[in-house]
């Protein structure tokens, strides 16, 4: 997992592929403060239920996407976002190929 140059305009959507029956990620950056990850999901492929320690806010940047959280189901698509609190428990599944943007905040 390679992390994107610093100080360089960038093209998220290029920067993950699709892969058959594969969820690709890469870590755009990383501090302590948190990181930002972008995923790419091919269609049908899912996160299973899981907790994290930190918020996070999921940005869409292409395709269809069902997110659960606390057992609550959204369906977002391109250009729309969803935080999901710390310790809530989340998944996540792609209802056609998508590419998400992962951001996560440490308190």
């Amino acid at each position: 997992m390679s992390v994107a140059p610093k100080s360089k305009i960038l093209k998220l959507a290029d920067l993950v592929s699709y892969q058959e029956g594969s969820v690709v990620s890469r870590q755009i950056t990383k501090a302590d403060a948190g990181n930002v990850t972008l995923f790419a999901f091919d269609a049908g492929q899912e996160l299973s239920e899981h907790t994290a320690p930190s918020d996070a806010l999921v940005y869409l940047i292409d395709g269809e996407a069902e997110i659960r959280i606390s057992g609550q189901s959204y369906a977002l698509n391109v250009g729309e976002a969803i935080i999901m609190p710390a310790n809530a428990p989340h998944a996540v599944k792609a209802k056609t190929k998508f590419k998400m943007l992962l951001t996560m905040i440490r308190a």
